[in-house]
């Protein structure tokens, strides 16, 4: 083939070619499962994000009564309803 200084020789043999062709398949098979990877880590972080619990987030424990904190903001306190009412 022709190149900048000259013809350009290119030679190999059916080992080489075999070789070439292997590699060839196990990068697209390694191209295939990181794509597979990555779409399965975003499916669960959109699951994750899904469930509308955050880090450090509880739930509130049985037993609890809502004591409104301020009519005007509608905050609201979960308190024990097992307190005495003083």
């Amino acid at each position: 083939m022709p190149g900048h200084k000259g013809v350009i020789t290119v030679s190999s043999s059916y080992e080489h070619a075999y070789e070439c062709d292997v590699e060839c398949v196990e990068y697209r098979d390694a191209v295939k499962n990181t794509t597979e990877l990555a779409s399965r880590i975003k499916a669960l972080i959109a699951e994750a994000l899904e469930l509308n619990h955050h880090v450090g987030s509880f739930e509130p424990a049985e037993g609890t009564n809502p004591l409104d904190l301020d009519n005007s903001n509608g905050k609201m306190l979960m308190i024990s309803a097992d307190l005495d009412p003083k």
